[in-house]
């Protein structure tokens, strides 16, 4: 088989580009620390981290949410043991104090009980309109606006609402029962589902506490009102009347006790959701470790691998240039005469 000058340099010109090729490649894993820089050099790989990283990123936005909306909780908590504390000294110090016999006996001390009643529903309605990053924790679908209002009506007496609603008024009883169920659901990577147009609750997660589940609404059978803000200003009026209804107060007392025991079942309800939102925060925590582990592993390089391969590289590059200088020579030429 005859050899040509021209073959021999045609062949090492393919094996030096070849090997400037390579070179290259292993030069830019090093640089930029990645396995491929196109999709077109591993098309497998890059369609997986696609993959890997849209998960990682809606991970992510998960982990934020979780986050803000235990801040959120964090503030509701908050709102509502301040409501409760204040309901347990007002029951507990102030209303047994008053039914003692040498306090109730003067006006004087039951209007400083009074006094300290107003006090309390003044600091109760504004936990109750506690608000967090500008939503109000209890204001229900509606978090931009305040959700209660005290008003003084002409006769003395006081008109409460939600959302602009009498929570005192019977007639509002349907309304406000529609109000006390309303949700406000978050996506938190637990598969969010529509099932006839509604949001499955179990694939998602309700941020919402109607004010009036802490504070309560409607009548007893009695006709006593059941929200305790309501019912401190009807107890504080109660003192200030003589002569003092003891059974009357007594009776306002015993419903408002009630409210206060309902004040704490909101609070170990939010006291669970609080402790699921730690496990869901753990649970993603968890899933973006992993993510990113993963995606390491399909996008990045091992970079002591990656060095070794760009040693050996210039190695074999070097090696050519110098079989380059020995190709010619020597050569027909140097034979001629």
């Amino acid at each position: 088989m005859r050899i040509t000058t021209n073959a021999i340099l045609r062949d090492y010109r393919s094996n030096l580009g070849t090997s400037i090729a390579n070179l290259d490649t292993v030069r830019k894993k090093v640089m930029t620390g990645r396995q491929f820089v196109s999709s077109a050099e591993n098309p497998g790989n890059a369609l997986r981290a696609a993959t890997l990283e849209r998960k990682y990123v809606k991970n992510q936005d998960y982990l934020s949410t979780v986050e803000n909306t235990q801040s959120f909780l964090d503030s509701q908590e908050s709102a509502a043991m301040q409501i409760s504390d204040i309901a347990l000294t007002l029951s507990k110090r102030y209303g047994i104090e008053s039914l003692n016999g040498t306090n109730y006996g003067s006006l004087e001390i039951r209007q400083t009980y009074a006094d300290a009643w107003r006090g309390a529903q003044e600091s109760m309605l504004l936990s109750l309109n506690a608000s967090y990053e500008g939503r109000y924790v209890f204001g229900g679908a509606d978090a931009a606006t305040p959700p209660f209002s005290l008003t003084k009506n002409a006769d003395g007496s006081q008109t409460l609402t939600y959302r602009g609603v009498d929570v005192n008024d019977p007639a509002n009883a349907d309304i406000l029962d529609q109000l006390s169920k309303e949700s406000v659901f978050l996506d938190m990577g637990f598969g969010l589902s529509i099932k006839n147009g509604e949001i499955d609750p179990s694939s998602a997660f309700n941020t919402s506490l109607p004010g009036i589940n802490v504070a309560g609404f409607g009548q007893t059978a009695n006709g006593i009102s059941k929200n305790m803000v309501l019912l401190a200003g009807q107890i504080a009026d109660t003192l200030e009347k003589e002569p003092f209804d003891r059974d009357e107060f007594k009776k306002l007392l015993d419903v408002f006790d009630d409210g206060r025991n309902n004040v704490l079942e909101q609070v170990t309800t939010l006291g669970s959701k609080s402790q699921f939102l730690t496990t869901t925060k753990d649970r993603l925590e968890t899933d973006e470790l992993n993510l990113a582990s993963q995606l390491d592993s399909v996008v990045n390089i091992d970079m002591a691998d990656a060095i070794t391969q760009y040693s050996w590289a210039q190695y074999a590059y070097n090696a050519a240039l110098k079989v380059g200088t020995s190709i010619l020579s020597p050569s027909f030429i140097d034979f001629m005469k």
